[in-house]
């Protein structure tokens, strides 16, 4: 091991990743702005590549407004199933480097390469030879690589000099490093937090770092004594190789907004048949149900609730977020709808019967059979007749499944 170092962890954050999966795959697209998400101007920004992102558009951003800051960019649907694929060979390729690999997402993961000197050589020579495997194992994209003895120094350190970059912060200059970084780069803060902070006079994590802790948790709470120890550069944390599921969700932007109760338990079922579908088939129940509204002014609703005994049932998932729905006190309309399923844990096969001629039985056999179709002829190969017969004034929605190690 390097000397004065106690860990060598590596921080791998492939660059614009779905966007540079569709420069690689059509020339055409390279070296013009590009922004990855829906065409509709009612979805949001996924990914913008870097030619876009001088004119000030970035992930997440609504895509009426990426336009408008960048109107000659191209705009690509997403393609997940590729991006997954890929994904696959990037986290083969870490596979190969480290048996602890942190996947956060598809284009990112921690590795913990402590020991690994008399393999790849020194930390900046491990950072090369992994920028150079993953060239390879994708047919030519680049990741932003950092190093450091500490999660969270290695983070910051590759979002440092991107695209493309390598970053590696020695432990006993890790807080000097930090020091001039903006409060932003402190993991956990985000624009609310960034926005106390500055109030506090605080605006760089050397400031933090200079600040007394308890001055700070007097002011911020326990985030405050995290933020400290963060602007120290101290996070014990290790490299979690088994993170478990903590939700699967699917939600909708929808062409058109919509408030009626009919349109808005429409809509639920369809999220309900995808994360039922999902849960069942990566093994997870779930023990609780989260709702999610986007009101027309972009105002975000969570209601949640806790279920009686966990399960995997789309008519479960169907009937929590109905009755959920109440709660909310806000007629609309709404722009976005969806539904998650959290606090997960795998399939026992201990779990209580259904009586045989039961209703739960009935919509077990249900699930298991729609889940066969959708396996065997692909999504949206079977429709509920309700859905067929109703006249929606929805036309195509952005829908975005998802599963999450984390939901902050």
């Amino acid at each position: 091991m390097p000397e004065s170092w106690p860990r060598v962890i590596a921080h791998a954050d492939m660059d614009a990743f779905y966007a540079s999966i569709e420069q690689l795959d059509d020339p055409e697209l390279r070296g013009k702005p590009l922004l990855v998400g829906p065409r509709s101007d009612r979805g949001v920004v996924l990914t913008a590549s870097y030619e876009a992102r001088p004119f000030g558009v970035g992930s997440a951003m609504p895509m009426a407004r990426a336009r408008k800051l960048c109107p000659q960019a191209v705009v690509v649907a997403p393609r997940f199933e590729r991006y997954k694929a890929i994904s696959k060979r990037v986290m083969r390729v870490f596979g190969d480097f480290s048996p602890a690999v942190e996947a956060l997402s598809l284009d990112e993961a921690f590795l913990d390469m402590t020991g690994a000197e008399h393999i790849f050589g020194d930390p900046e020579a491990i950072g090369s030879r992994l920028k150079d495997a993953i060239r390879e194992a994708t047919g030519g994209l680049t990741a932003s690589v950092g190093i450091s003895a500490t999660k969270y120094v290695a983070k910051v350190a590759s979002g440092h000099d991107k695209p493309d970059g390598l970053t590696v912060v020695a432990p006993t200059e890790a807080r000097q490093w930090l020091a001039p970084q903006p409060v932003a780069r402190l993991w956990g803060a985000g624009p609310k937090t960034q926005q106390r902070l500055a109030e506090l006079g605080l605006g760089t994590i050397g400031d933090v770092a200079a600040a007394d802790p308890r001055w700070l948790e007097s002011r911020l709470g326990k985030a405050g004594s995290h933020f400290h120890q963060l602007a120290h550069a101290r996070d014990p944390r290790p490299v979690a190789t088994s993170r478990a599921a903590r939700s699967i969700g699917s939600e909708r932007t929808l062409t058109l907004d919509v408030k009626s109760p009919t349109e808005i338990a429409f809509q639920l079922r369809r999220a309900a048949d995808s994360v039922g579908r999902r849960l069942r088939r990566h093994g997870y129940v779930a023990k609780g149900v989260r709702v999610k509204l986007k009101r027309s002014d972009f105002r975000l609703l969570t209601r949640q609730r806790r279920l009686a005994e966990p399960t995997d049932r789309t008519e479960d998932l169907y009937a929590t977020a109905i009755a959920l729905l109440p709660e909310f006190g806000d007629p609309g309309p709404f722009r976005l709808i969806g539904i998650a399923a959290y606090d997960l844990e795998r399939q026992v096969f201990a779990r209580q019967l259904d009586l045989p001629m039961g209703e739960g039985s009935r919509s077990r056999r249900l699930d298991a059979v729609l889940d066969e179709l959708d396996k065997r002829f692909g999504p949206g190969a079977v429709h509920r007749a309700g859905d067929l017969i109703r006249q929606s004034p929805i036309g195509p929605e952005v829908n975005l499944d998802f599963l999450l190690d984390d939901e902050d």
